[in-house]
């Protein structure tokens, strides 16, 4: 492809809620710009953004997709974005590698809880953005009630530089507010165009629309401001300087409108790209540490090369390909760099633009490309990699906590043996995915952002990997401790014909606080038990905390201090000792008031006011209590303490409570004694297991 200089690239995100035709308004780009020789479609299953498997058969987009076009001498970097809440986490790390973006709304449905939350992204990151009302030809399609929510939400700034031509089945065309000129499209999906004076039944709204947008440029700058009072309108040259300084400042948010599917209103969308967001050398610094201190990275072609590594694609043939966004300098195909996240040198693997899924060799990569390259040794998403000696660290991506658990069992040897490797590069490709091994339950657990994240994964590991696993719900590490204290014997004796065994311990027990799990305390004196065989004590409680009297989970916050016992000359020994110490512990527990623990999670649910009574009352449901509430943006933020049994369906629920307009995090808080009901429960439950006998039970 031919060479663009930084000033005439435009990195720009494709964002909103699922389903609002993302992918669609792209692949109709790449079509009227001749990437494409036809129109492709999400139906089909043939985009160049939609390609993973998962994303034909479900019809959506998992995962962020990158690709390219030449327009009017300009080349466009577009990221097409998923729109699901699952899958939102891709969407926030892309943005770091764009410079503005598009949100686009459907002209059903109006602005949506995804629309909200890229919403809040931009915010964050400070980026500039255009809003697109989509889906105009579709039935029910109303531009005037979808500019109502947008504006509800964003504000009166969110303002229309288009007019659509017709709605629903007759959307043939816009009108641009500010040329005042009406541009009607073919009905046949070709995206060609003629241009035409604005319809006369549109003159009125055209003018009171433009003299709208005229007072917001105004508004926005004080010496405009001045000459609009005095003449009462801008000049031409005025208007679209303040326009577009109003637009990187955040300050407007010009409204487009469009079909995807039809074909019409993009190529004028182009336009407004180009002439309306920045450029990457716009953005003249930005923050980073510089050999250890903080500071800001210039953005420009002669500085060292810096970038981020903002995805990476796990490619059953050609391995990881990490996505880099350029921040400064240059850098050749075959150069050595660091990866100064993980201070590591690493070797580029050739240099490539990705248009999809295929790849088309650069010559280069300079500031404000978005480029690829394959099978770095150490480097993964959030990584910075720059010039050596130069000592640039980008802020580290941030990822989101898991929402929900499952455990997966493999379903033969076979899966066995390769479900390690296989995981390995799925949690490559997704950071947000969590396959590990508790501790506790011995369970292979993954973790994701919800229900549908962890499945996709599943149908990645069976259809990538051939890996099939079954998928359960996870069991939960209880503990047990005490509440009461107790002095115990433990005794072993044994004789066979030979020498016997021989040992005798006198232990009190008792709790500790929550979290201080356990002590030991030697208080032996007078030589009762020689000095040798008190690790074989400590040891041998250590071995039987593992599996507790009540329901068999691990035994903790208690205090063992061994203050008597016996041995024999010939017949003790450290094995002895070891058991000794376990009936003793055995024996203890019973005597001490034996409990059991549950682990208590802390939860922080975001959701809009309206649903505040209806979650508090199913967290109450759960055995949860509420911590306390507060403000964050337009979101009300809600804390609670709630036992991990009871909160392990709570996604789906909260998405049904405000269809989908709510989220959560949790993460582990302590543990605590569990009500009488609930223990008898467990208890019932480890007796079915076969993790105690019925005798066992206290």
């Amino acid at each position: 492809m031919k060479d663009v200089v930084p000033d005439k690239i435009r990195n720009v995100a494709v964002t909103g809620h699922g389903s609002s035709g993302k992918t669609t308004l792209v692949a109709g780009v790449l079509f009227d710009t001749g990437v494409t020789t036809r129109l492709t479609m999400v139906d089909k299953g043939n985009t160049v953004t939609d390609y993973d498997p998962e994303e034909v058969e479900r019809k959506i987009s998992i995962n962020s997709a990158v690709c390219f076009c030449d327009w009017k001498d300009h080349k466009i970097n577009f990221v097409d974005t998923p729109g699901y809440s699952n899958f939102l986490w891709d969407t926030r790390t892309s943005l770091r590698a764009v410079d503005a973006g598009l949100v686009l709304v459907c002209g059903v449905a109006g602005v949506e809880v995804g629309t909200e939350k890229v919403w809040g992204m931009f915010d964050e990151f400070g980026l500039p953005r255009l809003v697109v009302i989509n889906k105009l030809d579709r039935e029910n399609a109303n531009f005037k009630r979808t500019l109502e929510s947008v504006q509800q939400f964003f504000g009166r700034q969110a303002v229309p530089v288009q007019l659509p031509i017709g709605e629903e089945k007759d959307f043939r065309g816009v009108v641009d507010l500010i040329a005042k000129k009406a541009f009607l499209f073919e009905k046949d999906e070709s995206g060609k165009f003629r241009e035409e004076a604005v319809p006369a039944a549109l003159q009125d709204e055209v003018d009171r629309r433009n003299k709208e947008l005229t007072e917001l440029v105004a508004e926005s700058d004080e010496k405009l401001m001045e000459k609009y009072f005095e003449k009462g309108e801008l000049a031409s040259e005025e208007f679209r300087t303040g326009l577009r300084k109003s637009i990187l400042n955040g300050q407007i948010f010009p409204v487009f409108v469009a079909s995807g599917m039809l074909n019409i209103g993009l190529q004028p969308l182009l336009d407004g790209i180009l002439g309306m967001l920045p450029s990457p050398l716009e953005k003249k610094e930005i923050q980073a540490q510089v050999n250890g201190q903080e500071s800001r990275v210039a953005v420009n072609a002669e500085g060292p090369f810096s970038a981020v590594v903002f995805k990476t694609i796990s490619d059953p043939y050609t391995g990881r390909i990490s996505l880099i966004r350029v921040f400064s300098g240059k850098v050749n195909p075959d150069s050595t760099i660091v990866n100064t996240t993980k201070d590591a040198d690493e070797k580029l693997g050739g240099l490539f633009f990705l248009q999809g899924k295929e790849q088309v060799p650069a010559g280069q990569a300079r500031v404000g490309d978005i480029v690829a390259t394959a099978k770095l040794k150490t480097t993964t998403t959030g990584d910075t990699l720059c010039a050596k000696g130069a000592g640039i660290v980008f802020p580290a991506l941030k990822f989101p906590e898991p929402s929900i658990s499952f455990a997966i069992e493999p379903k033969t040897r076979a899966d066995e043996d390769r479900i390690s490797q296989a995981t390995h590069r799925i949690t490559e490709e997704d950071p947000t995915v969590r396959i590990e091994r508790d501790p506790d339950t011995a369970q292979l657990l993954i973790s994701g952002n919800g229900q549908l994240h962890v499945e996709i994964v599943i149908d990645r590991l069976k259809k990538r990997y051939n890996v099939d696993v079954v998928l359960k719900p996870p069991k939960i590490s209880y503990k047990e401790t005490i509440k009461g204290r107790a002095y115990v014997q433990g005794r072993h004796k044994k004789q066979t014909g030979g020498r016997g065994q021989f040992g005798d311990v006198r232990i009190k027990f008792e709790p500790l606080a929550r979290g201080k799990d356990f002590e030991f305390d030697d208080k032996i004196f007078g030589g009762s038990i020689p000095r040798n065989f008190i690790p074989s004590v400590e040891k041998g409680l250590i071995d039987a905390k593992k599996k507790g009297v009540l329901a068999g989970y691990p035994v903790v916050d208690f205090k063992a201090t061994l203050y008597d016992g016996s041995y024999h000359e010939v017949d003790s020994s450290d094995i002895a000792f070891k058991i000794a110490a376990s009936k003793a512990f055995k024996k203890g527990l019973k005597e001490a008031k034996p409990t059991i623990l549950e682990p208590i999670m802390l939860i922080e649910v975001y959701t809009p006011d309206t649903y505040m009574g209806d979650i508090m009352g199913n967290l109450n449901g759960r055995r949860g209590k509420v911590q306390g509430m507060e403000q964050k943006g337009t979101l009300r933020v809600l804390k609670a303490l709630v036992p991990m049994s009871e909160i392990l369906d709570f996604e789906p629920t909260l998405t049904s409570i405000t269809g989908g307009r709510g989220s959560f995090v949790m993460e582990f808080s302590h543990y605590e004694e569990a009500p009488g009901n609930i223990q008898q429960k467990i208890i019932a439950e480890a007796v079915k297991e076969g993790r105690v006998r019925p005798e066992e039970e206290d």
